[in-house]
């Protein structure tokens, strides 16, 4: 069995360590232009000659959450796309959106703006009734997430392209109950995947049917939120404010209006990191059950975009 590593802007010597460790009688190698014909490849990111020297390739093992960038090229016509299921960023995700909405909800930040100025003093307490959250995308991470919000007892909804049944969430589902679940939200967490139809997701329309005072994070994609939008309604006071980890280009220009916006928080795209050894055991279990013919899960579905 050969398995290929191409992936960009990724350290490969620890990837190639522990593929090989895991699987001793493979032939593991990192990927070069005119490399031999792989079984399998372990991707983020490739260029377009990868797929094209690799046609023969049985399945492309993405080892970040998002295919997006990955369905764009030409790929092998006979190659699965497997995608991880959590590789442990679901537990990283929960805690990253816990913690955003939880600043926001406690005011927190208005809190270290005091303390930084020298002033003492209170706020208010907040009734979590009025802070109904929104979560938008339920697969393995979405479901996490809502699953950790609802432990604090907020009002939780829902919403996913096809029906889901979630304990303590409210569900929507489809085209035709969006706006109803944008309109039942204060807080709007994103965690869709990004596809034609959910590109510009987050925009003037749609984040103006959130309730007034609405909170947005973003831990997707960037390309899911009209950046000027965002900035008019928190301009309006209609959205009270954001926490982005994600930006359509990245690292985020220096000179973008993201930076310092008193109501804005941002993180350098650190919401869920791929963590190396669950990955590697996932990548793995995932390779032995096709050499097997069982059935796998996490296969992408190109039409669908995930």
């Amino acid at each position: 069995m050969k398995i290929t590593f191409c992936c960009t802007d990724t350290k490969a010597e620890p990837w190639l360590q522990g593929l090989a460790a895991a699987l001793p009688g493979a032939d593991i190698s990192m990927w070069q232009p005119g490399a031999p014909q792989a079984d399998y490849a372990v991707v983020w990111a490739p260029p377009q000659q990868f797929m094209d020297e690799q046609a023969g390739v049985k399945a492309l093992f993405n080892i970040g959450a998002g295919v997006d960038a990955l369905l764009q090229l030409r790929l092998p016509p006979d190659a699965l796309v497997v995608r991880l299921d959590d590789a442990g960023m679901a537990v990283q995700m929960a805690e990253y959106v816990c913690h955003a909405v939880i600043r926001h909800f406690r005011e927190f930040d208005g809190y270290e703006a005091d303390t930084k100025a020298g002033r003492w003093g209170y706020r208010k307490p907040r009734l979590r009734s009025d802070f109904p959250i929104g979560v938008m995308g339920l697969g393995v991470l979405g479901e996490r997430v809502a699953r950790a919000l609802a432990q604090f007892e907020f009002p939780i909804n829902g919403w996913s392209r096809s029906p889901k049944a979630i304990d303590g969430v409210r569900a929507f589902a489809g085209a035709e109950q969006f706006h109803s679940f944008l309109a039942a939200s204060r807080v709007l967490v994103n965690l869709l995947p990004l596809t034609p139809e959910t590109a510009n997701v987050m925009n003037q329309d749609t984040l103006g049917r959130l309730l007034p005072g609405g909170y947005v994070i973003n831990v997707a994609r960037g390309a899911h939120l009209v950046d000027g939008d965002l900035l008019a309604l928190l301009a309006s006071g209609h959205v009270a404010g954001a926490t982005l980890d994600v930006f359509r280009t990245e690292p985020l220009p220096a000179d973008h209006a993201f930076w310092g916006h008193p109501r804005i928080t941002l993180t350098p795209h650190t919401s869920a990191r791929t963590l190396r050894e669950e990955s590697i055991a996932q990548i793995v279990g995932k390779i032995g059950a096709l050499a097997r013919g069982e059935p796998i899960a996490g296969i992408v579905n190109a039409g669908r975009g995930y």
